[in-house]
């Protein structure tokens, strides 16, 4: 059978809008199980619109005594059909006080476990709800009669093996106070709403956002089921929208309008929902109240899913976001360095510059902060340092990007300092770790020993990706006064100077940049054959664009390192063997909690997205962790392989 996703935190939930009679539940109730039997059989749930066992716009029928009387039995039906997926229905329930109540049923193994009263009852515009209902606020029932024995309750949180669901209806969600914020925070990681929202111009969007908006306030699953255009069409449209939403990104939508109804599947990842909660003080430390709990047992297993996965979660995958994407982390850089040279009463900002990416999107970054400041590009002063390992490629890249910039470019070549120093230390001279370091901090001294002749400040341009990898000299370019690209993984830096070529560059300084997007990533620490580069990074420690991803799920999503083998392996299949993934996640995993000395030691650098490895922030582990469990998970995965 292959993984089971539920281990991995994942829960099927599908969504329904059938065809709806008007006032007659028993026809409505061979469309709800028709609906509920095309639905995935490994589906947690199936969830349908308010009201659907009757149709909303029953209006006054719903004080008949023949609709009640169908309403009963039609609820016994779907009851009796239910199976492990927990199947959702929204219907009345007339209490024996003369009150009716707009409801939620939840049916699982031939019975109804729970239902769950409307507490806002929309009483404006088309809505005119107060007519037939009254709000379930106060109500707390054990209901015991023919239809079944079951709580009717507004807090009930409903158990569903690891993870939970609870449930408002329609204009609960509108409400100043939602009741889907108490209950997330009484453990619902997914939310389900039961809806009969109305189609009006732009409405979809407002609806859209709102659902978008909430999920992420309550650092959940939002799950919305919109009542259908076969309701009655007398003076307003339904659109049967369905919407599921996580944690403030929208997964998965509807058309909308359609007769013969409407369906959506969506896997959502409640471990990541768990893992942000737990990350989240704000949540964490809120006011709660314990729910009144029912457990409608575990979800089925989950072998496949269909849910996809960004090779580069880093990057936004539309064009337009990207330009926005990239215009604001420019700007975050910018800003963050401008300031920085404000604070140190610096005159200038001194650079080290090696025709790769990481330094040429710095180099950019600086002339940005000096527009900021009103400043001239004179008061950037770049330095390239050609050592044993510098290629003629990259030293002529570096020449023309100052030529394009019209920068004064300083070249201070360190063979016989390098040299020099390791005879001193009486090394051998074999190209060994020994001799790459000390490359890189003759550089860095150099660079620093320039701020302080010109009265400058160092800046950094080591990225997000080589912090997590360690791929960075201890106090050699591990060091600066203040380290721009130290929020900005390795595979955004390459979208952001083959954008700023695009968006903002001239033809000259545009050629320098795609011809430093187009060059091998390489330290250059190593002598290659006839100037040629020598080293490639990516051979040594694995794809940057696999690290990456590691890096996004392991810190933003907070999986475990076989959750990330499995996103993995389907996020990158047919472009690397599974044995190849999880090569590069055991390298990645060693190195990351190896390398923890270095961050611990980081200068600033602004933080631009949502992950960031700053030690005076988000990211705080104890230097002498070690990768044991991850490995040992990695070594079970390759044991039943």
């Amino acid at each position: 059978m292959g993984r089971d996703y539920t281990r991995l935190g994942f829960v099927k939930v599908a969504l329904a809008a059938p065809p709806v009679a008007v006032a007659d539940p028993i026809a409505n109730a061979k469309t709800i199980l028709a609906a509920y039997g095309q639905a995935p059989t490994d589906a947690a749930l199936v969830l349908m619109p308010e009201l659907c066992v009757t149709g909303y716009t029953c209006e006054d029928l719903f004080f008949s005594d023949d609709l009640r009387r169908s309403t009963r039995t039609a609820l016994c039906k779907a009851a009796a059909a239910s199976d492990e997926r927990a199947l959702v229905v929204g219907a009345p329930w007339w209490l024996p006080d003369g009150r009716i109540l707009n409801c939620a049923f939840v049916c699982v193994r031939g019975r109804i476990v729970g239902a769950v009263p409307k507490l806002a009852q929309p009483n404006h515009g088309e809505f005119y709800e107060k007519r037939w209902f009254a709000s379930g606020l106060d109500c707390a029932f054990d209901i015991q009669d023919e239809v079944g024995e079951f709580p009717l309750r507004a807090d009930l949180l409903f158990r569903l093996g690891d993870t939970a669901f609870g449930i408002e209806l329609c204009e609960d969600l509108w409400a100043p106070l939602p009741p889907s914020g108490g209950l997330a925070l009484g453990g619902a990681q997914l939310l389900l709403n039961l809806s009969a929202s109305t189609e009006l111009v732009a409405k979809a969007d407002y609806r859209r956002e709102l659902v978008r908006t909430q999920s992420a306030r309550t650092i959940s699953a939002y799950v919305y089921a919109g009542a259908g255009p076969t309701e009655s069409t007398k003076d307003v449209v339904f659109g049967g929208h369905l919407l599921v939403a996580e944690n403030g990104q929208l997964l998965a939508e509807s058309e909308r309008f359609a007769l013969h109804g409407a369906s959506l599947c969506v896997e959502v990842d409640c471990a990541r929902l768990r893992h942000d909660r737990v990350a989240n003080n704000t949540f964490a430390s809120a006011r709660r109240h314990a729910p009144a709990v029912v457990d409608v047992g575990p979800p089925p297993a989950l072998h496949h899913i269909e849910r996809s996965f960004s090779r580069q979660p880093f990057v936004p995958p539309d064009e337009t976001e990207l330009d926005a994407r990239a215009r604001e982390v420019l700007a975050i850089q910018a800003t963050g360095l401008a300031r920085r040279m404000l604070a140190a009463n610096a005159d200038c900002l001194i650079i080290g510059l090696s025709g790769g990416l990481d330094s040429t999107l710095a180099y950019l970054v600086c002339l940005d902060a000096l527009r900021l400041l009103d400043r001239p590009a004179t008061a950037l002063r770049p330095l390239t340092m050609p050592g044993p390992g510098t290629s003629e490629h990259t030293i002529e890249s570096v020449r023309r990007l100052a030529g394009a910039t019209a920068v004064e470019l300083l070249e201070v070549p360190i063979h016989d300092a390098v040299r020099q120093h390791l005879h001193a230390i009486r090394h051998d001279g074999q190209t060994d770790v020994t001799y790459e370091n000390a490359q890189a901090r003759e550089r860095t001294q150099l660079l620093f020993d320039t701020a302080n002749q010109l009265h400058g400040i160092v800046v950094g341009t080591g990225d997000l990706s080589e912090l997590a990898l360690g791929w960075c000299t201890f106090n050699g370019d591990h060091m600066a006064n203040y380290n721009v690209n130290a929020g900005v993984p390795k595979t955004l830096v390459a979208y952001l100077v083959r954008w700023y070529a695009q968006h903002r560059a001239g033809a000259a300084l545009r050629e320098v940049l795609t011809r430093v997007v187009e060059t091998p990533i390489s330290p250059e620490l190593k002598p290659g054959d006839d100037g040629e580069i020598g080293q490639r990074t990516e051979t040594i420690i694995g794809p940057y664009e696999l690290h990456d991803f590691f890096l996004f799920h392991f810190l933003r999503g907070g999986a475990g390192a076989q959750k990330v083998l499995a996103l993995a392996e389907r996020a990158f299949a047919g472009a690397y063997s599974p044995d190849a993934i999880r090569r590069w996640l055991a390298v990645f995993f060693e190195r990351f909690f190896s390398a923890q000395f270095k961050r611990t030691t980081l200068p600033p650098g602004p933080k631009v997205g949502t992950v960031s490895l700053s030690p005076r922030g988000d990211w705080r582990m104890p230097d002498e962790a070690a990768a044991n469990l991850q490995l040992a998970a990695l070594a079970e995965v390759e044991r039943r392989a």
